[in-house]
């Protein structure tokens, strides 16, 4: 970082406090901020909607870069850069995040203590690898007026000079056309550690696993099948779900946008990461058979450290190929070679469906604020938007028809990333017919408005509901 070269000589009068500083913004930003935010089980009711608002609310107030004033911002980025002038200092700094985090109660101290040692490697290298000013990140994360953020500037991917088709207003399709019956699933976040009698309500992140210890007596343990409430599901109410999936067939293909693992992720490994993706790839393969084609993409929580998805130029032990690598070796019964060639570089891929039909399932982690590798580089990471421009030409030019699929949904990204994949649907309107994602384990969908006057809709982004009962939920899927 720019700055490091300019403090460097005030790092031995930096003082404690500062770093202590530096490690509650950091801890606190992690234990507050969901993967998404989901609807109460008793939707129908007044009292469920008011529940679901304070519900939205009790995060939405929760600590944020947005509550951070530009002062105490700068500060931490300038005590980050210092502290990473020096192996010590890197210790220090790993060593106050967690007892900041204990000595604030703001988890159980384990918790703690383990998510600032599993993040440690992968921050430090991104904020190593990082060309940002303290104003230009506090710009990015709390807001435009902490400063300007050249990095960050808006940058616009390339389209054809190829003019766009004239619009054809939507027909429905004639009585007796064919149709295809499309399985949408997303979000299945399995507990591998769930306990049936454990404490629904405990104080670590996530609940109803064997270190909640036992319900009292006062209260109802975590139930068989699952539990509302901060907790995730049982490996066999997994398989039940599949089984009854596939009793409800025939099924033409499935769309799984992602997000394997449950919400621990203070205490997951790559190995744990990696058993649970073979786990349930085989569970869906066992249970559709091998004659119904299953197009995946990848979720933020598939990585550990949860949100760490390195552009492709990041590369050694912290890159993601132990990931892509592993998905693209239980996947190839679904997907062809030139596919998981593109999986293997960046999580991402394209596919032919059917005559006059492609999939698209793209990597959204790399338009996640949450990634912080996008600090070094957000500018259109792995060059995907530039591939996925080039995918839609090609099939508007053979009269080819396109789904587009992936996890985190595009109006939760990096605005420029936003505005640009915003710009590529508008352009291909009449080649991109619909756009499936998760991450929200909420049952919505998103419009596209054209560009010219926001009033006339031209495409739909489904999101289907999470297979997971966190928090408060119960299963779903599309």
């Amino acid at each position: 970082m720019r700055v490091s070269r300019i403090v460097a000589h005030h790092a031995s009068r930096m003082k404690r406090p500062v770093f202590w500083l530096c490690a509650v913004f950091t801890v606190w930003t992690l234990f507050s901020a969901p993967s998404g935010f989901s609807y109460p089980l008793e939707g129908g009711t007044e009292s469920a909607k008011l529940r679901f608002v304070e519900e939205f609310d009790r995060f939405k107030l929760g600590f944020s870069w947005h509550n951070m004033s530009c002062v105490v911002c700068k500060a931490i980025f300038a005590a980050v850069d210092i502290a990473l002038l020096s192996d010590s200092n890197m210790e220090r700094v790993a060593h106050a995040l967690g007892e900041a985090c204990v000595r604030l109660h703001l988890t159980e101290p384990q918790v703690c203590r383990d998510i600032t040692e599993l993040f440690r490697n992968d921050v430090i290298r991104a904020l190593q690898e990082s060309f940002l000013w303290p104003s230009e990140a506090c710009a990015l994360l709390v807001g435009p007026t902490c400063g300007h953020f050249d990095i960050y500037a808006p940058w616009n991917v390339s389209l054809p000079r190829i003019p766009k088709p004239p619009v054809k207003p939507p027909t429905p399709p004639k009585p007796g056309s064919p149709q295809s019956r499309i399985l949408f699933l997303t979000d299945i976040h399995w507990d591998a550690q769930y306990a049936e009698g454990s404490a629904v309500d405990c104080r670590m992140p996530l609940c109803c696993r064997n270190e909640s210890g036992r319900a009292s007596w006062k209260h109802t343990g975590a139930g068989y099948w699952g539990t509302y409430g901060d907790c995730d599901l049982p490996l066999r109410t997994v398989e039940n779900l599949l089984q009854n999936i596939a009793k409800s067939g025939p099924w033409d293909w499935v769309y799984w946008t992602g997000d394997i693992p449950a919400h621990n992720i203070w205490s997951q490994t790559r190995a744990q990461q990696l058993n649970e993706l073979v786990t349930i790839t085989r569970l869906i393969h066992k249970h559709l058979g091998p004659d119904v084609t299953v197009y995946p993409a990848v979720g933020n929580h598939e990585s550990t450290p949860v949100n760490s998805f390195p552009p492709p130029f990041v590369q050694g032990n912290l890159s993601s190929h132990w990931l892509y690598d592993t998905m693209a070796e239980e996947w190839a019964p679904w997907l062809p070679e030139q596919a998981l060639e593109t999986i293997r570089h960046g999580g991402f891929y394209t596919v032919e469906v059917q005559r006059g039909l492609r999939v698209v399932s793209l990597n959204m982690n790399f338009c996640a604020r949450e990634n912080y590798w996008l600090m070094v580089n957000s500018t259109d990471p792995a060059d995907q938007l530039q591939w996925l421009i080039r995918i839609l030409q090609e099939s508007e030019n053979k009269g080819e028809k396109v789904h587009i699929i992936g996890h985190i949904p595009p109006g939760l990204c990096l605005s420029n990333w936003s505005w640009n994949y915003y710009h590529i649907v508008n352009r291909y309107e009449s080649t991109i017919t619909a756009q499936f994602f998760g991450h929200t384990h909420v049952d919505e969908f998103q419009m596209f408005y054209d560009e010219d006057t926001l009033t006339r809709p031209l495409s739909v982004a489904f999101i289907a509901p999470s297979v997971t009962t966190y928090v408060n939920l119960n299963p779903g899927t599309h």
